[in-house]
């Protein structure tokens, strides 16, 4: 098909943001349907789509009655965490390949239904990872691939975030985060920094996370900041679940360990911390350091330097060698689609793929082993012991080669 019509469901911060910066500046792309929970959203996304194209999309409050229409092709799911699988899962029954946007399972259960599902109807879902797709992940990637750091034997990442703001007024923004910090303690937002480690080390092809152990501190941060706000009094004395600090150890089939963790509840920089470790050497995503064995201590690399500050540096050699071409051509315009580019280039992906039928590059496989973290590390942090972690696979780990999201073509 030359042109991918679309349904978009939620239309939250992240929702509205996809809608209005990504997928109405996406050629051959038409979004034909806009839905939320709440109205006054849905009719939002309806105007902003009218705005910008004059044709008026099909506005619900309810998913059920945008998934089946004969306008939509594919389905974009960008809902709270707890509807993103059932959604997918609706979607594929009803012939539509989705996108759904990132959060944690609820159970293991959901995970291996949206596998049977996909594998039954062979209909294509894909998890919108797109920290997957940010230049830093994807040149450490290619200088991996290229034995750089020798033999890879641990990597560690962080979703480092202060949501202190959208988690405490969450009842007033109308955000899903909130019920799930008073409810949950467990790692919920694992794959910005998971996803790009899988890629590394080839989790679902030819590796697996086999086992999790988990455990947090005690939960202050959000306690005190509703405590300090007159808004926020009907939070005040409510017991928050989720720890401030959760760390989840992972271990790999093939020898490798990860270490992640979640930091959103205390004042604090954005980071997620990328740290890969290798027999030769390693990189350091906060120092912006890159250290290969047998070289000098002094030596390191920064994307973010200029030109000038790395004249004679080899590291902006190392950079410019093992930058991928999607973000060597990527246009000013196409930088300002969310994230500095980063969504466009995901969601670009994700509408080839349905426009070709080719193998999405964040699948399925991908989807459930990532997203199924969340349920075992609240598991394994109640219980206080390590569990283990299923092959969603069903041994088709073993055969299934290597693939990195820069391998699609256009």
């Amino acid at each position: 098909m030359e042109t991918v019509r679309c349904a978009v469901i939620g239309l939250g911060n992240r929702g509205r943001g996809i809608l209005k910066h990504v997928l109405l500046r996406l050629d051959g792309v038409k979004v034909t349907a806009v839905c939320d929970l709440y109205a006054d959203r849905a009719e939002a996304g309806r105007d902003a789509v009218s705005a910008a194209t004059g044709e008026t999309p099909f506005c619900s409050t309810d998913a059920h009655d945008v998934i089946p229409r004969s306008d939509v092709d594919a389905v974009i799911v960008t809902a709270g965490w707890e509807a993103h699988i059932p959604l997918a899962i609706e979607s594929m029954k009803a012939g539509k390949p989705c996108g759904v946007e990132v959060g944690g399972a609820y159970c293991l259960a959901d995970c291996f239904e949206l596998v049977r599902v996909c594998e039954e109807t062979g209909v294509p879902v894909m998890l919108m990872e797109n920290c997957c797709y940010n230049a830093d992940e994807l040149a450490v990637t290619a200088m991996v691939r290229d034995g750089i750091f020798g033999r890879v034997v641990h990597c560690s990442g962080a979703y480092g975030h202060d949501l202190r703001h959208e988690i405490g007024f969450g009842n007033i923004e109308r955000h899903y985060r909130l019920r799930n910090y008073l409810g949950r303690n467990c790692e919920n937002y694992p794959t910005h920094e998971l996803g790009p480690i899988a890629k590394i080390l080839n989790i679902g092809r030819g590796n697996r996370m086999v086992s999790l152990t988990s455990m947090s501190c005690g939960s202050f941060g959000m306690a005190e900041y509703c405590d300090a706000r007159e808004e926020l009094a009907d939070l005040r004395g409510k017991r928050f679940a989720q720890g401030d600090i959760f760390h989840t150890v992972i271990g790999c089939e093939n020898g490798e360990s990860i270490l992640l963790r979640l930091d959103t509840t205390l004042p604090r920089f954005y980071s997620r911390e990328l740290t890969v470790r290798g027999t030769r050497g390693l990189y350091d995503m906060n120092n912006d350091l890159v250290f290969i064995d047998g070289r000098s201590e002094k030596e390191y690399w920064s994307p973010r330097q200029s030109t000038a500050e790395l004249a004679g540096n080899m590291h902006r050699d190392y950079f410019d060698r093992y930058l991928p071409r999607l973000w060597k051509d990527i246009t000013p315009e196409e930088k300002k689609a969310g994230h500095g580019g980063m969504d466009y280039l995901i969601y670009r992906d994700f509408f080839s793929a349905v426009r070709t039928g080719s193998e999405m590059p964040i699948d399925v496989y991908d989807m459930a082993a990532w997203m199924s973290i969340t349920c075992l590390s609240e598991r394994s942090a109640r219980e206080g012991r390590a569990v283990a972690i299923p092959d969603f696979t069903r041994g088709l780990y073993r055969t299934r080669e290597p693939k990195d999201v820069t391998e699609l073509d256009y």
